[in-house]
C-alpha cells in the first residue's frame, strides 16, 4: 500500500490521490448520482437543518432527521440510492486491503458558508473498517482531535482531489470541516467542495 503524505493523529492523508483527470471524471459520476437521487437538506434530531446538502450512493445511504442518525435502503425521496460512482470505489479498493467493498458512499455537497462541526462517524456496526474520504473542488479546512470530544486537535487544508483515511486508531477520531477557501479550485461548475466518505455499514 502506498505510504500516505503525512497523517494528523492516526488519520492518513493521500495528497492528490486523483489527477485532475480523474477528479473531472468523478465530479461527472456525481451529478449523475445527484440527478438519481437529489440532494437535500438533512436535520439533526433536534430539528436543526445542517449547512450541507446531501445524498448517497450504494446499497445503504445515511441520513439524519428527526428520528435520529442512520442509514437507510432509500433515498427521503422513495427512490433506490444509485451505485457507488466507480471513479470512488476504485480509490477505495486501492487503499483499503480486505477485498469488501462499502456499503455507502455519502455525499455532501458544502456551499462557500457551510461547514461541519466536530462528529464521529459511528453509526456503523464494524469500525475495523476506515471511512474513506475524497475532496473534490474548493479547499476545505479539514480538523482532527481525539476519540473523546475536547483535547488538542490538527488542521489541514484539503484539496480537491486529496484523500483521507480515518482507520485504526482514528477511525472514531472527532473530525469536521470549518471553512472552505471559495474559488480556490475550478474542478466543479460553482463554487463549493463535494466530500464523499464510504463506508463499511454492517
Amino acid at each position: 500500500m502506498t505510504d500516505p503524505t503525512l497523517t494528523l493523529r492516526g488519520a492518513a492523508l493521500y495528497r492528490g490521490w486523483l489527477d485532475p483527470r480523474a477528479q473531472a471524471r468523478l465530479a461527472d459520476e456525481v451529478r449523475a448520482v445527484v440527478a438519481a437521487a437529489p440532494l437535500f437538506r438533512p436535520v439533526t434530531p433536534s430539528g436543526k437543518a445542517m449547512s450541507v446538502r446531501m445524498t448517497s450512493a450504494g446499497r445503504l445511504g445515511w441520513i439524519t432527521d428527526r428520528k435520529g442518525y442512520r442509514y437507510e435502503p432509500r433515498h427521503p425521496g422513495g427512490m433506490a440510492w444509485p451505485p457507488l460512482p466507480d471513479t470512488a470505489l476504485g480509490v477505495w479498493r486501492a487503499l483499503v486491503e480486505g477485498g469488501r467493498d462499502p456499503d455507502c458512499c455519502l455525499v455532501n455537497f458544502y456551499e462557500p458558508e457551510a461547514r461541519m462541526g466536530m462528529h464521529q462517524d459511528r453509526d456503523e456496526a464494524d469500525f475495523d473498517w476506515p471511512v474513506v474520504s475524497v475532496s473534490l473542488g474548493d479547499e476545505a479546512l479539514f480538523r482532527v482531535g481525539n476519540t473523546t470530544r475536547g483535547g488538542k486537535t490538527e488542521s489541514v487544508w484539503l484539496q480537491s482531489g486529496d484523500v483521507i483515511v480515518l482507520g485504526g486508531a482514528a477511525r472514531l477520531a472527532y473530525h469536521g470541516v470549518d471553512r472552505l477557501r471559495p474559488g480556490s479550485s475550478h474542478v466543479l461548475r460553482r463554487a463549493g467542495r463535494i466530500n464523499l466518505t464510504m463506508r463499511v455499514v454492517t
